[in-house]
C-alpha cells in the first residue's frame, strides 16, 4: 500500500514538472513576438514605439509608455506615409516598418559543413541590396531603406523601366552601377534594407530621385522638388 502511494506521488510530481516545462516553453515563444499595441496599451513596448516615432519626427509627446491620443496620431501618420494600413494600431507589419520586429524564436542550430552557404536571399533582394550598398553604405539604416524605396518607386512609375533590373541597369541611372561599386561585399543592413523596401516601406515619402548635395551632381537634379532629407541624401520628385 505504501509503495503504491509513493509511486502515485512520484507520477504526480513528474506530471506537475512536465506542465511547468510546457508552460515555460509556451511563455518563451509568446515573448518572442511583439504584442499588438492599441489605444490604452501601456508598458516598455509602447515606450519603444514612442522613442522610435520621436526619433523619426512623428511623435512630439512624452515618452511615458502610455498609448494615448498623441501616440495613436503618430502611428497613423507613420502608417500613412509608409503605405501601411492606417489602423492606428501597432501590429506585425508596423513593428517591422519601425525596425522593431521581434527576433524569431531560437531554432536548434543546424550542423555546419565546409562550403555550406549563408542563408540564401532572392535575386531581387540581392540585386537591390547591391545598389543600396554601393549608393548608401555609410548611411543609417533608414537611409538605406529610402534609397531602396526610390528604386522601387521607379519600377512603379510610368517614366521608368517596368522591372527592377531595368531600372537598376538603365544607363547612368546609378553611379555605383556605372563605377562598379555595387559589386562590393554586402552588409546585413543592406540586405535587410532591400527586404524592407521590397515589402513596401518608403521612408523617402515617394521620391524618384536621391542625391548627395556635398558631391558634384548634374545641375538638372536641382530642378527636382525636394521632399525629404535622410542622412547625407536629399530625396525628390
Amino acid at each position: 500500500m505504501g509503495q503504491r502511494v509513493q509511486n502515485r506521488s512520484i507520477y504526480l510530481a513528474v506530471g506537475v514538472l512536465l506542465l511547468l516545462v510546457t508552460a515555460l516553453v509556451l511563455y518563451s515563444e509568446a515573448e518572442a513576438q511583439n504584442r499588438t499595441l492599441y489605444w490604452g496599451s501601456r508598458g516598455a513596448d509602447v515606450t519603444r514605439v514612442q522613442q522610435r516615432l520621436s526619433q523619426w519626427g512623428y511623435y512630439r509627446g512624452s515618452i511615458d509608455g502610455i498609448y494615448g491620443q498623441l501616440t495613436f496620431n503618430a502611428v497613423q501618420a507613420f502608417q500613412r506615409k509608409n503605405g501601411l494600413p492606417v489602423t492606428g494600431t501597432v501590429a506585425e507589419r508596423t513593428w517591422a516598418a519601425l525596425g522593431l520586429a521581434a527576433a524569431p524564436a531560437r531554432q536548434p542550430a543546424a550542423p555546419v559543413t565546409r562550403g555550406t552557404p549563408a542563408r540564401p536571399v532572392s535575386d531581387s533582394v540581392n540585386l537591390l541590396a547591391r545598389v543600396i550598398e554601393g549608393e548608401a553604405a555609410d548611411e543609417p539604416y533608414i537611409g538605406k531603406v529610402a534609397v531602396g524605396a526610390v528604386i522601387m518607386n521607379r519600377v512603379r512609375s510610368p517614366a521608368f523601366p517596368k522591372t527592377l533590373s531595368g531600372v537598376i541597369y538603365q544607363p547612368h541611372a546609378f553611379e555605383s552601377v556605372t563605377n562598379g561599386q555595387y559589386n562590393r561585399p554586402l552588409s546585413q543592413d543592406s540586405i535587410r534594407a532591400a527586404q524592407a523596401a521590397l515589402n513596401g516601406w518608403d521612408p523617402s515619402g515617394g521620391a524618384l530621385f536621391f542625391w548627395n548635395p556635398a558631391k558634384p551632381v548634374s545641375p538638372w537634379i536641382w530642378s527636382r522638388n525636394i521632399i525629404n532629407r535622410i542622412g547625407r541624401h536629399v530625396f525628390g520628385l
